[in-house]
């Protein structure tokens, strides 16, 4: 089977996962799947999708799991606790061709969202693994090692990026998760200090790396619904944040209702309280400026703080990056697909977002359009009002 450990999956799912265990236990979500790629046919591999979904439901975490989580000083005990008793339930998940007979498939989980959270990055890895074993039959693993090797030569033995850390983000759309073991040890081997460390809980345990992760999407998203106003939502999930980590895990997310929204609620309390901030949409190079300038005006020194690039990074990107803004600030690079799933076959661009939080929609207005997920036009046109986003 694809997945052995509940550990498989991205840190951030734990961190918001204790969050919603201690604010919102409540909370009733929804989550839905989508394949931004145009003509693929996922349909010919729902019933081993189904198969592979019923097997991670018999999962659960074992001793030495919940030992190594409860290591983390930001993981609280209630939580480990209410880890050891929990199990994945399949009746939360819907797997069914879509009514269009066009080849998509549509994946729901619907329920408690502390029941719900941690199906996304296994599923999500599931789908890509099922796909390339039935579209790959002999995978060209040599040109996979040739194309990381090169990759790993870019960083390595430049003088200028001796500073420069990389860490995976490609659980989600990896290759395989065999391939995915393959690629970390090289890193960890060829990269040495570069590595930052893994988004993966299950690889950072095996092979004493540092897990890397705070919060996604679905976290801001929920706060949608679940905050005091919706003007105030960002506030709020920031505010709720800093109350259960106390400065830990200091990374906002900057990109939910786009940076502009993002800017005038991070203002000097949260440029203090928080380490930095996540790019995940949008240029790149802009958003790094537009930080930078917006630490200088509230009189916080940039350099201090960290900005973490994860937006569909390649190698060649994150090192242009990495000189842009190298000594104006701290750096970080999070790359997944291009790390993972690189062998040289077209990789799934496939997502699981949250649409639906305590029955009403819930969005993110990105600054890439595409990888915006709601099909509520009138709840988006008010988004966009409330933010003040004019698209």
């Amino acid at each position: 089977m694809i997945i052995h450990s509940l550990l498989d999956t991205d840190l951030y799912k734990f961190t918001m996962m204790q969050v919603v265990l201690h604010h919102f236990p409540g909370a009733q979500v929804e989550y839905r799947f989508k394949c931004r790629n145009e003509g693929i046919d996922l349909v010919p591999y729902i019933d081993e999708i189904r198969e592979e979904i019923q097997h991670l439901c018999t999962l659960r975490f074992r001793e030495r799991e919940l030992d190594y989580l409860r290591s983390m000083r930001f993981i609280k005990s209630d939580f480990v606790d209410f880890l050891g008793l929990f199990q994945m339930n399949e009746k939360y998940v819907s797997v069914l061709p879509s009514p269009k007979r066009n080849g998509e498939i549509e994946i729901t989980f619907r329920g408690p969202w502390l029941h719900t959270i941690l199906f996304e990055i296994p599923v999500l890895s599931i789908v890509n693994e099922i796909y390339f074993r039935n579209t790959v039959k002999l995978p060209d693993y040599a040109q996979g090692r040739q194309r990381l090797d090169e990759k790993i030569g870019q960083v390595v033995g430049q003088s200028d990026l001796a500073e420069m850390r990389i860490a995976d983000y490609g659980t989600r759309r990896r290759f395989s998760r065999l391939w995915h073991e393959e690629v970390l040890l090289e890193c960890k081997n060829k990269l040495g200090p570069h590595l930052a460390g893994t988004s993966n809980v299950y690889f950072a345990m095996k092979y004493g790396m540092t897990p890397l992760g705070t919060m996604a999407h679905e976290y801001l998203q929920a706060c949608q619904a679940l905050g005091p106003r919706l003007r105030d939502s960002q506030t709020f999930a920031f505010e709720t944040w800093a109350r259960e980590y106390r400065g830990d895990l200091g990374i906002a997310l900057s990109d939910v209702y786009g940076m502009s929204a993002f800017l005038r609620d991070f203002d000097l309390y949260f440029c203090k309280l928080f380490d930095g901030a996540r790019h995940d949409s949008g240029d790149p190079f802009e958003w790094g400026e537009r930080l930078i300038a917006h630490y200088d005006n509230n009189r916080v020194d940039p350099r201090t703080k960290t900005l973490i690039f994860s937006d569909a990074l390649t190698f060649p990107l994150a090192i242009r990056l990495y000189r842009r803004f190298y000594e104006r600030t701290r750096l970080a690079f999070g790359v997944g697909t291009n790390l993972t799933n690189d062998l040289g076959y077209v990789p799934l661009q496939i997502v699981i977002k949250m649409v639906r939080c305590n029955g009403q929609p819930v969005a993110k207005l990105s600054d890439t359009p595409s990888k915006n997920m709601c099909d509520d036009e009138a709840y988006l046109q008010y988004l966009r009002q409330v933010f003040e986003i004019h698209a």
